[in-house]
């Protein structure tokens, strides 16, 4: 199975019925095409949109439908939209029950960096610290190495989203939940064994005699695989 598809499988499964969820721009928008059924979801995004889809197919893009990174998305029967003061007003509320964020590093304490690589250009933070702070839940999906360094370490080298730590770390490896007592190691990925995930994550872990497979949302008749970001 493609990681990605992977993280967004299992991430489907922390959805739950009749809330409001935001999806973060890149590999998040994924967990739209995977929501369990029997679930009912609301998906938003900080730009100003309730009612988002999964990303459409290649070639039925709408250029008037993009999340707040400019991606494409689809809009569901009943989306609304609206200016970016009041999808802030609704975050910065505690309207929104969870948020899935990508992210380029989480440390120990479960802190996230998400918005800002050293000597890059970027616009700006975005929406993240508002999203880390003011959801009541902070999913951080991403892959668990990038360039042979992993993305997990016991102290931030990016500048931080926010002090909140964040409520789970899914990864192609494993679902890590930050506690007051550390980074604990939940569930392991499909063929991946307990000493892979611990060889490949740059903190201590807290691992439980026995750790469960990761299970995944079921996969959709017709979901095309993508790669947004």
């Amino acid at each position: 199975m493609d990681p990605k598809e992977l993280i967004a499988r299992r991430v489907a499964l922390e959805l739950r019925d009749r809330t409001l969820v935001n999806l973060g721009i890149g590999l998040p928008t994924l967990v739209a095409r995977y929501v369990p059924p029997g679930i009912s979801v609301a998906f938003q995004s900080e730009n100003g949109i309730i009612g988002l889809g999964a990303p459409p197919p290649h070639g039925m893009e709408d250029p008037n439908l993009t999340d707040a990174g400019g991606g494409f998305i689809s809009a569901l029967p009943g989306a609304a939209s609206f200016d970016s003061a009041t999808s802030f007003a609704l975050i910065r509320g505690g309207h929104l029950a969870m948020t899935v964020l990508g992210g380029l590093q989480v440390d120990a304490a479960g802190r996230l960096a998400n918005w800002m690589v050293p000597g890059k250009l970027v616009p700006g933070m975005g929406g993240a610290m508002d999203l880390v702070t003011g959801a009541r839940r902070v999913i951080v999906a991403m892959q668990h190495v990038a360039r042979g360094e992993p993305k997990i370490v016991r102290e931030l080298t990016l500048p931080p989203t926010a002090a909140r730590p964040v409520s789970l770390v899914v990864t192609e490896m494993a679902v890590i939940e930050p506690t007051g007592r550390g980074l604990l190691l939940r569930e392991r990925a499909p063929g991946v064994s307990v000493e892979a995930i611990v060889a490949a994550t740059g903190a201590d872990l807290l691992v439980p005699e026995e750790v469960p497979e990761m299970p995944v949302a079921p996969a959709r008749p017709g979901a095309e695989p993508a790669d947004p970001g």
